[in-house]
């Protein structure tokens, strides 16, 4: 009996090798089963219920995924304060800068389909980009400039790791809002009659804040890259993600135009008063004429850099490709090595607003940031609605918090539900 057990184990080991379980759907599990404390997280039970009592947010759900399997899913708070109706598990959120990463995993399976190289300049796809300036002095009081050539062309690579000198628009510095407003450049989302090509044609003309490479900037360079997901692929990167990226993985609720039929799991936005009070937050999100029904507003500009709206399951399901080195339920969408590229330093010596690294597409946590329990080479992001994510890959571990609100003086609750997250570990 004993030599048929030991039969029967080689046997399951062979035909389903332990690296293969990884790349399985995500599955649900008792949290000791992954090496997680299920005492330890009444922690965050607690602190997350509290949050909500203490009106710091209207309703959230988080996500905790270690060695491929769920140990921690839940919704507290309600969908809008007004119906108090309790917020499910299966909300839909506005992601915003959360869609960065995706267009970046587009940009490098075109990179693998050998249609471009990461070094290409990007006037090679839109040539309004050739022999561009930068910004040499600005005038607030007139809003006039001066330039000085650029000393060379922005690449692919340099919009992937936000070195190009391309900033952003509204939500930018004093300069590139008043530089890009003049041409019709939007912060990208809830744009209508315009199309992204001809707003990313004229970005081409206008000046770098920087020169190319020079510094770590945040700016419209994704929304660029989705543009040249477009040009280079022939389809909309709606029609791109959908085909590639959303249908092959199972992610069934993201979406760039959210159904109606799924209006009712859009969680509503909020934003702090003078009272430190949540009210509905509305019209002009994000210093712009943004309303928050823009995911239900048909358009065909689609924001690269912030127009999806997903569920914390659909993105899970995203990141624990990532984790799994591009493969989910055998569905594989990028190489282990191309996963490498873009979760590995790629600014060098360069620093971004911390003491952590800059990928293609992510934060990367660097060694010198002693101040978070995260493991150096976690990668991570999020949305300007107070949606966040990290991906551990020496934990195996893929975290989640999504909140819905513009403006909040309790930023920190991300770093204590992190803190929360990482106290739980049990092994």
């Amino acid at each position: 009996m004993k030599r048929f057990l030991l039969f029967l184990s080689l046997l399951v080991l062979f035909v389903f090798p332990a690296d293969s379980q990884q790349a399985k759907a995500i599955v649900t599990v008792t949290p000791e089963l992954a090496k997680v404390s299920t005492e330890r997280l009444k922690k965050l039970d607690v602190a997350l219920e509290e949050w909500v009592k203490k009106g710091w947010m209207h309703g959230g759900t988080v996500m905790i995924i270690r060695d491929g399997k769920t140990v921690y899913h839940k919704a507290v708070g309600y969908y809008n304060l007004e119906a108090r109706t309790p917020l499910q598990k299966d909300a839909i959120f506005r992601i915003a800068s959360q869609t960065k990463a995706v267009t970046s995993v587009a940009i490098m399976m075109l990179f693998e389909e050998g249609k471009l190289l990461i070094n290409d300049p990007v006037s090679k796809y839109i040539p309004s980009f050739k022999k561009q300036s930068v910004l040499e002095k600005f005038n607030a009081a007139d809003t006039t400039y001066t330039t000085v050539p650029a000393n060379r062309e922005i690449t692919i690579k340099d919009l992937l790791t936000h070195t190009s000198g391309i900033g952003y628009a509204q939500i930018g510095s004093r300069e590139a809002n008043s530089i890009y407003a003049k041409s019709n450049i939007t912060v990208g989302i809830g744009v209508q009659d315009e199309t992204l090509l001809g707003a990313m044609t004229r970005l081409g003309t206008l000046p770098l804040m920087h020169q190319p490479g020079q510094k770590w900037t945040y700016g419209l360079n994704t929304d660029l890259l989705g543009c040249l997901v477009e040009v280079i692929s022939g389809v909309s990167l709606d029609e791109f993600f959908r085909t590639k990226i959303f249908e092959p993985l199972g992610m069934k609720d993201t979406y760039f135009l959210v159904p109606a039929s799924k209006a009712n799991r859009m969680i509503g936005v909020y934003s702090e008063d003078g009272n430190g009070q949540l009210v509905p937050a509305t019209k002009r999100m994000l210093n712009s004429p943004v309303d928050a029904s823009y995911p239900f507003v048909k358009s065909t500009y689609y924001s690269g850099g912030a127009g999806l709206s997903s569920t914390i399951l659909d993105y899970g399901i995203f990141l624990q490709t990532l984790l799994n080195g591009g493969e989910y339920n055998g569905k594989r969408i990028l190489s282990r090595n191309t996963v490498r590229m873009m979760t590995m330093n790629q600014i060098g010596d360069l620093n971004m607003w911390n003491e952590d690294k800059f990928g293609l597409g992510f934060n990367i946590v660097s060694e010198k940031n002693g101040n978070i329990p995260a493991q150096a080479g976690t990668y991570s992001w999020g949305g300007a609605f107070s949606t966040s994510y990290w991906v551990d890959p020496k934990e195996k571990l893929v975290l989640q918090f999504y909140r819905q609100l513009t403006n909040t003086t309790h930023w920190d609750l991300t770093e204590k539900f992190r803190a929360l997250a990482y106290q739980a570990i049990n092994d």
